[in-house]
C-alpha cells in the first residue's frame, strides 16, 4: 500500500484504485503463504502430467488468444525474453493497459502462474478462480524479472482469466513467456517442453565482415538465438542467418540455442569461423601489399611509355585520365596518339597482357585539370553507367578517384556503389586525395572513403604539392620528411580506414611535382615506421600497422625518366612488408 503511494504521488482521481490494488497484493501474499491444495483430492488416483494451459504464452503469434484493453498492446521483437517476440503494452489516461486471456482449468486444482516482465509497475494476476483471486507486482525493473504466484480453483470452476497490466501514467511495460502451470483443463496447451539443443551448426561463406551460419531445425522451436563469443548477436525464426559487423581477418566462435514459450535450450556446440582480409572489393586481385603507379596518357616531357613498358614492380596501374563529356557526371576515354599506340586494339591488348601478369589496370578520373562533377542523382547514375561501359570496352578493373577540385560525398558515394554493383566482387577502387582533403573525417573526401569502405581498395593520398600540415598528434609537420608521411598517414589509420586501405603517395622524381619530393629511402623508412615501428623520425605511432597496403607514385613515366630508381627501390620494400 505505502509502496504504491510513494511511487505515484501524482495519480489522478484514482486513490481508491490504489488502495484496492494494494489490498489485492496483500491477498496474493496471504494466498502464497497458505498450504497449497492438491490438484486431486482423491488419494490413490494417478494424475496426468501438468501442462501450461495458457495459449500463445510467448506472443510468437502476436496477440492471438489475448485481449488488450483500448488496443494498448502489441507484439514486438525487442526486447524479448525468449523466442522472437514479446508483449508491449502502453498505459494511457485512465487505462492501465490490461492484457488478459481466459484459460481452461480443472476444478479443485492448483496452478502456478508466472511471467517474465520488464518496465515500471507491472502486475500479474488471476480472477474468477472460484476461491481467492490473486495478483503480484513489481515496482519496476530495467531487466527481465520473473513474477510468480499460485491459485486454486473452486469446485465448479472450469475457466480462469489471467491478466497483466501496468499503472496510470507510467511508460510501456513488457511481458513474455507467461505460464499457467497445472492440470490440463481440456483447452489444449502450448508446448511446455524446452526445445532440444540445435545440432549441425556450420559456418558457410565469409567476407571480411560477415559469416553465414546454418544449423539443423528443431521441430518444437519457434525462434533461435545466435551467440558470438558468448554474446547474443541475433534472434531469428529460421535455421540460418548472416552475422554482420565483424572485423577482417579475425576468428570468432559461434553458438546457437532454440526457444519456444517454455524457454530457451542450452547453447549448441561451438563452431569457429575466420573472416577474410579487409580492403574493399578487389576480390583478391590486388596483393596484400601493392605498388601503384599512374601511367600518363599524354606527353609532358617525361618518358613516353606504352603499358607494356611499365615496370613489373607496379601492381596497380592507373591510366590517367578519363575525360568529361557534356553530360554531367558522364566520362569517356580518348587514347592520346602522342603515347604511340597504332590502334585502340593494341592498347587493349596491353591491358590484357598486364592482367595475364597478375596486374590491375584502372581508369583514373580527375587530375589537376579534371572537370568531372557528380552532384545529383542523375549525374551519379551517368558516372556509374559510363565508367562501367569503359570497363567493359577496354578491360579496366575499376576506377581511381582523383578529383582535385572537390567532390560531393553523398552523390559520389551513390555513383561508386552503383558502379560496384555492376562490376562485381573484383572491382578495384582507389582514391588519390590531396593532404588537405584528409585532415579530418568531416571532409568530403574522407567521408566518401568511409562511406564506401566495404568496396574501397586503397587511398593513396598525395603527400606533395602541399606545404605544412597537421599530424594525428596535433603537431605541424613540413612536407619532404619521414614525419610528414607517417604523422599524416596516422590520421587515416586512426580515422576509420583499415590499414590495408592506406598507401603513401609521392612523386617519382624531383621533376614530377612542384614540391614534396622525398628520396625512395625516406619512403622506405616511413613504411618501416608504420608497419614495424623502426626507421621513424621524431613522430612514432602508438602502434604498428603491418597490413598497410603500400605506396603510390606519380608517375610511371617520371619513374622511367629517372631510370626506374623509385620503383626499383620502393617496390621490393612494399612487397617485403610483413
Amino acid at each position: 500500500m505505502d509502496r504504491v503511494r510513494q511511487g505515484r504521488l501524482g495519480v489522478r482521481r484514482r486513490f481508491g484504485a490504489v488502495i484496492a490494488v494494494g489490498a489485492a497484493a496483500a491477498l496474493a501474499v496471504t494466498a502464497l503463504a497458505a498450504p497449497a491444495q492438491s490438484a486431486d483430492a482423491n488419494a490413490g488416483s494417478v494424475r496426468a502430467a501438468d501442462v501450461n494451459v495458457a495459449k500463445n504464452a510467448g506472443f510468437e503469434s502476436d496477440l492471438s488468444n489475448w485481449t488488450c484493453a483500448a488496443n494498448s498492446g502489441a507484439a514486438v521483437t525487442s526486447p524479448v525474453h525468449g523466442g522472437a517476440k514479446a508483449l508491449k503494452a502502453t498505459p494511457a489516461g485512465q487505462d492501465t493497459a490490461e492484457c488478459s486471456q481466459t484459460v481452461a482449468v480443472k476444478p479443485n486444482s492448483t496452478y502456478k502462474l508466472s511471467s517474465w516482465v520488464q518496465g515500471s509497475y507491472i502486475y500479474l494476476g488471476a480472477r474468477g478462480t472460484g476461491t481467492t483471486d490473486v495478483s503480484t507486482w513489481t515496482p519496476g525493473t530495467s531487466a527481465w524479472q520473473q513474477l510468480s504466484t499460485s491459485f486454486t480453483t473452486g469446485a465448479n470452476t472450469t475457466s480462469v482469466t489471467v491478466y497483466t497490466h501496468g499503472w496510470y501514467g507510467q511508460s510501456a511495460y513488457y511481458v513474455d513467456d507467461v505460464s499457467v502451470f497445472g492440470p490440463d483443463g481440456g483447452g489444449g496447451t502450448d508446448p511446455v517442453e524446452i526445445p532440444a539443443v540445435p545440432t549441425g551448426l556450420a559456418a558457410g561463406a565469409t567476407t571480411s565482415t560477415t559469416v553465414d551460419l546454418s544449423w539443423t531445425p528443431v521441430s518444437t522451436a519457434t525462434a533461435y538465438t545466435v551467440y558470438r563469443d558468448g554474446t547474443k548477436v541475433a534472434s531469428v525464426s529460421g535455421a540460418s542467418t548472416t552475422v554482420t559487423g565483424l572485423t577482417p581477418e579475425t576468428t570468432y566462435s559461434f553458438q546457437v540455442s532454440a526457444s519456444n514459450a517454455a524457454g530457451e535450450s542450452a547453447k549448441s556446440t561451438a563452431v569457429s569461423a575466420r573472416t577474410g582480409k579487409g580492403g574493399g572489393g578487389d576480390g583478391g586481385t590486388v596483393p596484400k601489399h601493392a605498388l601503384t603507379g599512374y601511367w600518363q596518357n599524354f606527353n609532358n616531357g617525361a618518358t613516353v611509355q606504352k603499358l607494356r613498358d611499365v615496370s613489373a614492380q607496379y601492381d596497380i596501374i592507373a591510366v590517367s585520365f578519363a575525360d568529361a563529356t557534356t553530360t554531367p557526371g558522364q566520362i569517356t576515354f580518348n587514347l592520346d596518339p602522342a603515347v604511340g599506340y597504332s590502334s585502340t586494339a593494341d592498347f587493349k591488348a596491353d591491358i590484357a597482357a598486364k592482367h595475364a601478369a597478375g596486374k590491375s589496370v584502372i581508369l583514373s578520373v580527375g587530375g589537376e585539370k579534371g572537370t568531372i562533377s557528380v552532384n545529383s542523382d542523375a549525374s551519379a547514375t551517368a558516372f556509374a553507367n559510363s565508367a562501367y561501359a569503359l570497363m567493359q570496352e577496354y578491360g579496366f578493373d575499376g576506377v581511381d578517384i582523383d578529383l582535385e577540385n572537390g567532390l560531393n560525398p553523398t552523390y559520389m558515394t551513390k555513383a561508386l556503389r552503383q558502379l560496384a554493383a555492376k562490376a562485381g566482387s573484383k572491382f578495384v577502387l582507389t582514391m588519390a586525395p590531396q593532404t588537405i582533403d584528409m585532415q579530418s573525417t568531416s571532409g568530403g573526401y574522407f567521408q566518401t572513403a568511409l562511406n564506401v569502405k566495404d568496396i574501397l581498395t586503397v587511398v593513396n593520398m598525395q603527400y606533395y604539392n602541399s606545404g605544412s600540415m597537421l599530424g594525428c598528434d596535433g603537431k605541424v609537420y613540413s612536407q619532404g620528411s619521414v614525419d610528414f608521411l607517417t604523422a599524416l598517414a596516422c590520421i587515416q589509420l586512426e580515422g576509420g580506414l583499415d590499414p590495408s586501405q592506406v598507401g603513401i603517395g609521392v612523386p617519382a622524381s624531383t621533376r614530377a611535382a612542384g614540391s614534396g619530393y622525398v628520396a625512395p629511402s625516406v619512403v622506405n623508412n616511413a613504411l618501416d615506421c608504420l608497419t614495424r615501428g623502426t626507421g621513424c623520425g621524431s613522430f612514432k605511432p602508438s602502434k604498428t600497422y603491418p597490413a598497410l597496403r603500400g605506396a603510390m607514385t606519380w608517375s610511371t613515366n617520371w619513374d622511367a625518366t629517372a631510370g626506374s630508381a623509385w620503383s626499383n627501390a620502393v617496390g621490393p620494400k612494399v612487397h617485403g612488408l610483413p
